[in-house]
């Protein structure tokens, strides 16, 4: 006999600005909170049987929840469990969706392991890590990512997917763009480098390294540095910080053509404008730049919004601050850039709405 499906206890009118960063927004109709594959099996099985939309909640980061809240089921993912195995001079690292993000890379760092360090001290859960395709400081999580377990919501099957059938862009997957809300991620499967080399590929961290005086760094250095360097940013979430509510960078990097970045640099009259160029043929340009040079500063406030005193890539919500006033002022920095230079910023949060 089959067992029985397992019950869930859905709850009605939960406020969601507590599991989110920013602290803003309304509450979700229904709520379930879920430490288990059956419970979440019954939670997508409730949802399906009743027509609510499905909306799916990790360390609540990247998210901006609209003031009215959201009319569907919010599931908020509690999965934990780390497994490891050694294959071919590697070692393949499963964490389940709910494990935290930054404890999940201290985890491979402190065991030597090479492929994540880099990726230290970024906040919400491992589920959200291939869905953004996580990266910062010169790595992806693409650059692991062997394998993603995840719930397909069409069939109510768990199924194991690979890179290719992940879709990785930057900051972008097949879960955020080409089939948003289909899967649910369960657990991803990360190749790491036992004694691997550190990544110091990005300028900042090989200075701090260097600063310190290290001439062959561990992974460890690596990721001392990295969280130093995101401190000074207000990129870590630190009790007290006055900017910590906020969703970390709200703007992706835009990847433009050469004309256009030539173009940008024309409008701006100044050569050296930050740019890198991408293995397709296009133009990485910094948002932060451009958002400065469209005449935005650090810390400027309009209301209870403001960007960070850190950095200009990140809005931070204040005191009475609602949603509706991060999404308008994230809207006057996009019509400000794409009216300097005729480039638009894609946002990097989700809006729930």
């Amino acid at each position: 006999m089959s067992a029985p499906p397992a019950a869930v206890t859905v709850r009605e009118r939960v406020a969601l600005a507590p599991y989110t960063t920013l602290g803003v927004g309304g509450a979700a109709r229904w709520f379930v909170e879920i430490t288990d594959e059956a419970t979440l099996r019954a939670a997508v099985a409730w949802a399906r049987e009743r027509r609510v939309p499905l909306r799916i909640l990790g360390g609540g980061s990247n998210v901006v929840v609209a003031d009215a809240g959201v009319d569907a089921l919010v599931v908020k993912i509690g999965l934990r469990g780390i497994a490891t195995r050694e294959v071919r001079g590697a070692v393949e690292v499963t964490a389940a969706a709910g494990e935290p993000w930054d404890d999940f890379v201290a985890f491979a760092v402190a065991h030597d392991w090479a492929g994540l360090e880099c990726l230290s001290g970024i906040p919400g859960l491992v589920g959200a890590t291939p869905m953004q395709n996580v990266g910062a400081y010169g790595q992806e999580v693409s650059d692991t990512v062997v394998a993603v377990r995840a719930l397909d919501t069409t069939s109510a099957e768990a199924v194991t997917l690979t890179p290719a059938q992940c879709g990785f862009a930057y900051r972008d997957s097949a879960f955020k763009s080409r089939e948003p809300g289909r899967y649910v991620v369960l657990a991803v499967t990360y190749r790491l480098r036992p004694g691997g080399a550190p990544m110091l590929g990005y300028a900042d961290v090989a200075r701090d390294v260097a600063a310190r005086g290290m001439t062959a760094p561990t992974h460890s250095d690596v990721r001392t540095s990295v969280l130093a360097i995101r401190r000074t940013k207000s990129m870590v979430l630190i009790p007290g910080d006055p900017n910590r509510r906020s969703c970390g960078s709200f703007f992706t990097n835009p990847i433009v053509t050469p004309e256009t970045a030539q173009q940008v640099a024309e409008r701006a009259g100044d050569g050296g404008v930050p740019r890198w160029p991408q293995a397709d043929g296009g133009v990485k340009l910094s948002a932060a730049w451009l958002i400065e040079r469209a005449g935005f500063r650090r810390g400027q406030r309009e209301g209870a919004v403001g960007l960070s005193t850190a950095h200009a890539l990140a809005i931070v919500a204040h005191d009475a601050a609602r949603a509706c006033d991060v999404l308008a002022f994230a809207r006057r920095l996009q019509e400000s850039v794409a009216e300097r230079f005729g480039v638009r910023l894609a946002l990097e949060p989700s809006v729930w709405e």
